[in-house]
């Protein structure tokens, strides 16, 4: 199996991993988790370590990401974190997508990696960052000054934009049919698809030759096209070569749809760099005569994206390609992208720094434009000795038929436009991906329908301004609204970026009341869970589908499912063995008593993937006035308290009921308490028996040790007290000093007792402290640190003058 295949296999695992795993995070949120929480505590428990090691994790992995840039990650400690951090963590991973984005564009050749990698370590270089007016340039939009300026708001299907067919086995009308495609869609048939089906590549693609030296970059210049009179000098030329190399610059931030901005030609003996942001671009498509020659073998480098923007733009499709990443593909190199290439075969090393750079920027920078020429001047050279490697393998001819059909389905691409789902989601520009992406399944109704009307509002925004949908607002600043769903203008300034657009903050207004509006209609409108069920119809969320998902011995189909009344119990697990009413019970008859097996909605949560319950039923009876009433037992006859006397003393803790619970008269219990009986022992025959495994056993028994040593710890205490307390009083009564003035003592009329919260000070013969007026800017040896003050006064005397 190929290398590409294993990738392609491997990516599969991992989406459908990573979609079931989203799928049943989601489902397990819309289950009533809280209540579970509360009436089981072994969810409970569980639900506490795994939130604890989800949060851990969640903070090393945010630590990791950031480890080699200059972000802070947040440290997550609990729950409630994640919201106060929430910016931050999505900045976090809308990093870590980039990244991840564009290794895979770089693998599968739709960027072109500017820097190789080295077999031997060495010492990292220096980065040098992109300037911002290089990266981000503030030009006027080239596509103002268009002859035929792009149409954001046209219907699918996109229409090829050629005017003539060079080169044609089927004319041009004949190959501009409609047909629907997998999905259903109407599309246009790509116009040269019967010419690239019946292609037969030149013998010299077949044929091993000794490789061409490309001309040295020092004694060659490139010749800058921004005419189109240079557009047909360089036509001439391009006639009498037999293989040409092509790449192409594109930009995406100031525009909807996507800008070619720069167009690389070479042959064997000359450069040409094609500005193709010219009003009059539409006229490039007079390179069909060369790009659709099939006689001409065109080179080019991960053309998977390259073929689309040339249609699109200029109407120019390419017959005969020849890419070369398809051949490092077939030879098993360790890296695919184009960097790599050339430090393999020219020993040249790209600044991959100019691959985000704004190519909209006019005049092109020097370094910019030769980081453009050198993407095709040694590409033929290149070709050249992966052509003869190709060749030189035992299976050389099947590698190469091989290479030339992958580059055939390649150069078959078509552009592709969709409408806007405002509903569904669905499509390249639809927020249903966002959606999964970000696991925004905690939204409630009223966040989702603000989430979905701010996304409709960004993209019409973008198509009439023609700028791309991040820029007008990013997918973090989007989430953040309809998490907090502002209620004015001005809290929805406070959440927008400093870097936003003067478009967005103009727009403020009517998106506020675009917000309100949505966050009304939300309340009646459907929830992110039904979005998903009806995106997914072979989905079936409900009670007992997550167990399933989690157990699979639970999807037996012979497993017998029972009804509603036979699993309902005749024990209640909080009122016990109180007898219930039978005013609303049918008459039922069965008597026998049979092992009831089903799923409860919580077996996620449960170790065990099967749950049995012995349901007894019981004969029924006509309903009766004392049937309907709850019949409690009359309680004992309870002997009033004796009024003794007591002491009040401040600054003591009120005590455990545990420990009042042990002695209601004040004296503790010598004998040593019994061992709790087990849990499971008290569960009726008809209530529900959840088994435990051994580790849960061994728990409880250790937990019930913990606290009965511990009781017995308090008992002693108590115990050593009261023996000290005792000694104390038998030592009094032994001197005989005050023997009986507590005896002969009246007890104590509160009623005429002085008050004592109004009481004077005066009155008490103690004697009185002197009057301290505090000072807040004094310094005292043990108070509080002194207050500043805050105008710098003096000391000294002051005056207050007078007119």
């Amino acid at each position: 199996m190929s290398s590409s295949q294993d990738f392609k296999s491997m990516q599969e695992k991992i989406q459908s991993a990573l979609v079931a795993t989203t799928r049943l995070a989601n489902q397990i949120a819309a289950e009533d988790v809280s209540f579970q929480r509360t009436s089981n505590p072994e969810v409970e428990e569980q639900l506490d370590e795994t939130s604890g090691r989800l949060l851990a994790l969640t903070s090393s992995l945010l630590k990791s990401a950031t480890k080699s840039t200059d972000v802070k990650p947040p440290t997550i400690e609990d729950s409630d974190e994640i919201d106060v951090h929430w910016s931050r963590i999505v900045d976090v991973v809308d990093t870590l997508l980039e990244k991840a984005d564009t290794c895979l564009d770089e693998y599968t050749g739709v960027i072109k990696r500017k820097s190789a990698p080295t077999d031997q370590p060495g010492p990292s270089s220096k980065k040098f960052r992109l300037e911002n007016s290089m990266r981000r340039a503030d030009v006027a939009k080239p596509q103002d000054s268009f002859e035929v300026k792009p149409d954001n708001f046209s219907n699918p299907p996109w229409k090829p934009i050629l005017t003539t067919k060079p080169h044609a086995l089927v004319s041009l009308e004949k190959s501009l049919k409609t047909f629907d495609d997998e999905n259903g869609f109407t599309q246009y048939q790509h116009p040269y698809d019967a010419e690239i089906q019946v292609l037969e590549y030149p013998e010299s693609v077949f044929q091993e030759k000794e490789a061409i030296k490309y001309q040295p970059v020092e004694t060659t210049t490139a010749t800058f096209v921004d005419t189109f009179e240079g557009v047909l000098d360089m036509l001439e030329e391009l006639k009498t070569a037999t293989e040409i190399a092509i790449d192409t610059e594109h930009h995406d931030f100031r525009t909807y749809s996507g800008l070619l901005s720069l167009m690389q030609i070479s042959t064997r003996e000359k450069d040409w760099i094609v500005d193709t942001l010219q009003p009059w671009r539409r006229k490039l498509e007079v390179l069909n005569e060369v790009f659709a020659d099939p006689k001409i073998v065109k080179v080019l480098h991960g053309a998977y994206m390259d073929i689309v923007w040339l249609q699109r733009d200029c109407g120019i499709y390419i017959v005969g390609l020849f890419d070369t990443f398809e051949a490092a593909v077939a030879l098993e190199y360790p890296s695919r992208g184009l960097a790599y290439l050339l430090k393999k075969f020219v020993d040249f090393d790209a600044d991959k720094k100019y691959q985000l750079a704004d190519w909209r920027i006019r005049p092109i920078p020097d370094e910019m434009f030769y980081y453009a020429r050198s993407d095709t001047h040694y590409l033929l050279y290149i070709y050249d000795m992966m052509r003869n490697e190709l060749l030189r393998q035992p299976s050389g001819k099947d590698l190469m038929l091989q290479v030339v059909k992958k580059s055939k389905d390649t150069s078959l691409r078509r552009h592709e436009i969709f409408n806007y789902d405002a509903e569904g989601g669905q499509g390249p520009s639809g927020w249903y991906n966002q959606l999964i992406r970000y696991s925004a399944g905690k939204y409630s109704k009223e966040q989702f329908s603000v989430f979905r009307a701010v996304h409709k509002w960004r993209d019409e925004v973008a198509r009439r301004e023609d700028e791309s949908t991040v820029y007008i607002m990013n997918m973090s600043t989007l989430f953040n609204i309809a998490r907090r769903m502002p209620p004015d203008p001005k809290a929805l300034h406070s959440l927008l970026d400093a870097s936003a657009p003067p478009i967005t903050k103009r727009e403020a207004f009517n998106l506020s009341k675009i917000i309100n509006k949505a966050k009304a209609d939300g309340e009646t409108g459907p929830s992110v869970l039904d979005v998903i069920r009806g995106n997914n119809v072979t989905s079936t969320i409900g009670i007992g589908e997550v167990a399933k998902s989690v157990f699979p011995q639970l999807r037996i189909d012979d497993t017998e499912v029972l009804g509603t009344q036979d699993l309902v119990s005749q024990t209640s697990k909080l009122w016990g063995s109180i007898p219930m009413s039978s005013r609303w019970e049918e008459p039922s008859t069965i008597k026998t008593s049979r092992i009831a097996q089903f799923e409860l909605p919580w077996a996620k949560f449960v170790k065990s993937g099967k749950i049995l319950e012995e349901v007894v039923t019981r004969p029924h009876k006509p309903a009766t006035k004392e049937e309907d009433v709850i019949s409690l037992e009359p309680p004992a006859k309870v002997t009033p308290p004796v009024d003794d006397e007591f002491t009040l003393k401040a600054g003591l803790k009120r005590k455990a009921k545990t420990i009042e619970s042990e002695s209601e008269s004040g004296e503790v219990d010598d004998t040593p308490s019994k061992p709790e009986p087990s849990r499971s022992a008290s569960l009726g025959a008809e209530e529900i028996a959840v088994p435990d495994t051994d580790s849960d056993e061994e728990r409880r028994i250790e937990k019930k040790a913990r606290k009965r040593a511990r009781r017995e710890e308090r008992r002693a205490k108590k115990l050593a007290k009261r023996a000290k307390e005792e000694a104390a009083a038998g030592a009094v009564k032994a001197s005989g000093k005050g023997g009986n003035e507590d005896a002969n003592e009246a007890p104590f009329d509160y009623s005429k007792a002085k008050s004592v919260l109004n009481a004077s000070r005066a009155s008490n013969n103690t004697p009185q402290a002197p009057k301290f007026n505090f000072n807040p800017y004094g310094t005292t040896a043990e108070g509080p640190k002194p207050a500043r003050k805050m105008h710098g006064e003096k000391a000294g005397k002051s005056h207050t003058f007078k007119k």
